[in-house]
């Protein structure tokens, strides 16, 4: 399957409303598990459903490879039947006086495959799905996991060259998601198929695909791999977007004692960055000491009070009042500090996300505090003392 373009996609549904997606600019590659993420009314599902082509672009054109498909300019428009895409809608939309093998063949009997051919393919995606045990079932017999399996099923039975996906896991639960998850992972590596899905999920996004869109008010916001979008936010927007408990942002600008001691520590330690907008520190990359003695040579460091320890299994949330504001730390090893006691929370340089007074990200920090921030700072964090 060739590339998959949009150039300058808008779509407007009339009147005087902002458009739902603006001036779009996006390559989705042959193979490709490209992940739009982003918060409800971001535009997410609207560019999906312009790829399908269930919704007519407003401005813009998308091209397969060297293909139109819709083009306002030359009014160009191909059918979505004709698009060689597979769409699996949130609601499963099963057939419920279908059995399970009759949902799953539904798409080659339209085609009008070959018997033999048709058999052939069922068996295999039901085989490959776990669900071959529940052939003569009929949807109202299935739990949602199951029905979600067969909604799969179906589309990859014939072999689209793109599979879409509109939040498909929302209506499972937790459990159920996370399997669905490794499965769709294990599908993509077997059959290769280029797909799109669309979630609100940082954590699917994050764990299935090569490639993330963040999409915020209509517009893309960055595009590139799970580590790039986490390690190396465009902006403080997907900074703030991605991840879990969220990046503590420090206003420069903020009359703050901790605002204002972050300023002293540019100004002693990185006086070329003076006049930045924002600083991020991920909560992983803080880490905390017993005394100022044992905080690393140039980390920006802080005197602390714990004011929460949440254990989430496995891992620790500690909350922290510094200087006015609260910070959010998170550890794999096991905390020797209680509500109340005084610590000293650091953070090394390289960890460091620096914003601009808009909200981007600061190429010039970056060289010089040095690139790959987070990536560095998950490697180099130390124990926490007691």
């Amino acid at each position: 399957m060739p590339a998959i373009t949009l150039y300058g996609a808008e779509k407007n549904y009339g009147g005087n409303a902002a458009n739902a997606v603006s001036n779009l600019d996006l390559e989705i590659d042959d193979g490709e598990f490209m992940c739009l993420l982003g918060p409800s009314g971001c535009g997410k599902t609207t560019t999906l459903r312009m790829i399908a082509g269930l919704e007519h672009l407003s401005d813009g054109r998308i091209a397969v490879g060297e293909r139109v498909v819709d083009c306002v300019s030359s009014g160009t428009f191909v059918s979505p039947e004709k698009r060689g895409m597979g769409l699996v809608f949130q609601s499963y939309a099963l057939w419920p006086h279908m059995t399970v093998e009759r949902n799953t063949d539904f798409g080659l009997r339209l085609r009008k495959v070959p018997r033999a051919e048709r058999e052939a393919r069922v068996a295999r995606v039901m085989e490959t799905l776990g669900i071959e045990k529940y052939r003569d079932r009929y949807p109202s017999q299935l739990s949602g996991g199951q029905q979600q399996r067969v909604a799969l099923a179906r589309m990859l039975a014939v072999n689209p060259d793109v599979l879409l996906l509109d939040e498909p896991l929302s209506n499972l639960d937790a459990r159920l998601r996370l399997e669905m998850r490794a499965e769709l992972k294990r599908l993509h590596e077997e059959f290769r198929t280029t797909i799109v899905f669309v979630t609100h999920d940082q954590w699917e996004a994050m764990t299935l695909a090569t490639s993330i869109a963040v999409m915020n008010e209509g517009t893309l916001q960055q595009r590139g791999t799970p580590n790039d979008i986490y390690d190396r936010p465009a902006n403080r927007f997907v900074a703030e977007f991605v991840g879990s408990p969220p990046i503590n942002i420090i206003e420069m600008a903020a009359g703050s004692p901790l605002a204002a001691s972050a300023r002293t520590y540019f100004t002693r330690h990185f006086p070329a960055l003076d006049g930045i907008g924002s600083v991020g520190m991920r909560p992983e990359a803080l880490a905390i000491a017993a005394t100022a003695e044992d905080v690393p040579s140039g980390a920006f460091g802080e005197e602390a009070t714990v004011s929460g320890v949440l254990p989430t299994g496995g891992s620790w949330i500690i909350e922290l009042q510094c200087k006015g504001a609260k910070l959010f730390l998170t550890t794999h090893l096991a905390p020797h500090v209680e509500d109340g006691d005084g610590v000293q929370v650091y953070i090394r340089p390289e960890a460091l996300h620096v914003f601009d007074d808009q909200g981007n990200r600061h190429g010039k920090a970056d060289d010089m505090l040095g690139t790959g921030a987070g990536a560095k700072a998950r490697k180099t964090v130390q124990p926490m003392h007691a």
